[in-house]
């Protein structure tokens, strides 16, 4: 009898704005893409990480936004973990066409591989227990169950969905224990009022939804296209008329823009008679608001999360993240104060999930802070304003070596340049040569990024 495991495609989801995480994370720089653990490793990076415990797994699949495809590939860089492919997603659409899309492009060679579908922003401490669940669900899944992975709860958390737990699902195979630890799917419940987070918790057949899934590529988009026929459609014709550009997959903007927006709880496994849930303790958390990320965080003997040069005194259980400069704090509790160089968040640390409500009245005054910080991060490396004023800007560049600027003109500005460290090779017009000392200071009438006329450029930015 052939005991081989089989092969699992990982899907990793990578398309969020983390908009509960600001002002750290940004609309061009979002919370997968930061090392939230205080290491050098990003949560995007973990995930992929994490893959090395699992038997019979092929190269991921990375869904992305547009905007950060480069950022998502230097990420990916590190050793074994270079994805099979990074799908651009030209406007988000939440989980469901993303995992449509991924669906359809590891099914292209005519296979019917075996998904597991993770968001990248989550921390899984227990690598372990994670790989042993997976091993669990991977029967499941190869049967025809669409298997999700519930999170034991801990304590009555009201920032969470729920999934209740129905009765224990028998596997085909003879060689498994009838249900095996996994369970049908009686119902997913929205985030509770903490009285009803308390029932769950004592009932002891509620789970956290963890938003990870393991189905195959054919029983998924069967589903889909039962429940939701115009995405199924949409994600297709997206699909189809996609374009290859370097390492990337561009999908057709109007096809998935004309997309239902859904995810999968919503779009396929509140409607499935197929799914079925893992109950596990992997150490788990979504990471998403900052009283999520204090309570993952090594503290005080007051309760206090302290990043960054932060110096107290007479203060409890707060969450304090400094990353430029000194925050000195005195008397407060419950409070979240996370300081950059361009903005500061105060905020009480029962009403962290409302921070989406705040970044929306930002964006609707169209303020920057909303899009990026003072560090723009580049394919070739980043740059960071240092000052700006009437007529005139100062940017400190950080170029990657053996990478490069594209080759551009500006109409509106012109530029002087200082190499304050290393050799830069400097074409202009015909001419080609090297400096080491020039000044760099913008002037003009107008100094926008989107003042750039791009004549040649390595990485496909028109």
């Amino acid at each position: 009898m052939n005991n081989k495991p089989v092969s699992i495609v990982p899907v990793i989801l990578a398309g969020g704005m983390g908009t509960r995480l600001w002002p750290l994370s940004r609309e061009h720089y979002p919370k997968q893409l930061m090392p939230v653990m205080g290491g050098e490793h990003s949560l995007l990076q973990l995930t992929a990480m994490r893959l090395s415990g699992l038997q019979a797994t092929a190269r991921p699949i990375v869904v992305c936004n547009e905007e950060h495809r480069f950022m998502v590939a230097a990420h990916l860089q590190l050793d074994n973990l270079r994805p099979a492919a990074i799908l651009l997603e030209p406007v988000g659409r939440n989980t469901a066409p993303a995992a449509a899309i991924a669906a359809l492009e590891a099914a292209k060679d005519g296979s019917d591989p075996l998904l597991l579908v993770m968001p990248s922003d989550h921390i899984i401490r227990n690598t372990e227990a994670f790989c042993a669940a997976v091993e669990t669900g991977r029967r499941l899944a190869c049967e025809g169950h669409i298997v999700t992975f519930g999170i034991k709860p801990d304590r009555a958390a009201t920032g969470y969905g729920y999934i209740k737990m129905g009765a224990a699902v028998a596997s085909d195979s003879p060689e498994a224990t009838a249900g095996e630890g996994v369970y049908r799917i009686e119902e997913f419940v929205e985030k509770p009022d903490l009285p009803t987070a308390g029932h769950y918790l004592a009932a002891g057949t509620y789970l956290w939804n963890s938003g990870i899934f393991m189905f195959k590529s054919s029983v998924y988009l069967e589903e889909l296209g039962r429940s939701s026929p115009e995405m199924l459609e949409a994600c297709a014709q997206a699909y189809s008329k996609a374009g290859r550009d370097l390492d990337f997959l561009r999908l057709d903007v109007e096809s998935f823009a004309s997309c239902p927006s859904d995810s999968i709880d919503y779009a396929v496994m509140e409607g499935t008679s197929k799914g079925a849930v893992v109950p596990v303790d992997v150490g788990w958390c979504d990471v998403g608001s900052w009283s999520a990320l204090r309570d993952i965080r090594d503290k005080d003997s007051a309760g206090n999360a302290l990043i960054g040069d932060v110096v107290i005194e007479d203060v409890r259980n707060c969450y304090l993240h400094s990353t430029n400069r000194l925050i000195s704090a005195l008397g407060i509790e419950n409070q979240v104060v996370v300081e950059t160089a361009d903005a500061i968040l105060v905020a009480a640390i029962d009403r962290v999930q409302d921070i989406k409500s705040l970044v929306n009245k930002l964006k609707a005054e169209n303020r920057e802070e909303v899009i990026t910080h003072r560090k723009a991060y580049r394919p070739w490396g980043h740059y960071e304003c240092v000052d700006t004023g009437d007529r005139f800007q100062v940017k400190r560049i950080t170029v990657n070596p053996g990478a490069s600027l594209s080759l551009q003109l500006h109409y509106h500005r012109a530029e002087h340049w200082v190499v304050v460290k290393g050799t830069a090779r400097i074409t202009t017009g015909d001419k080609v040569f090297f400096l080491s000392e020039d000044q760099k200071i913008q002037t003009g009438s107008y100094l926008g990024e989107d003042d750039i006329k791009r004549l040649d450029d390595n990485y496909g930015r028109s």
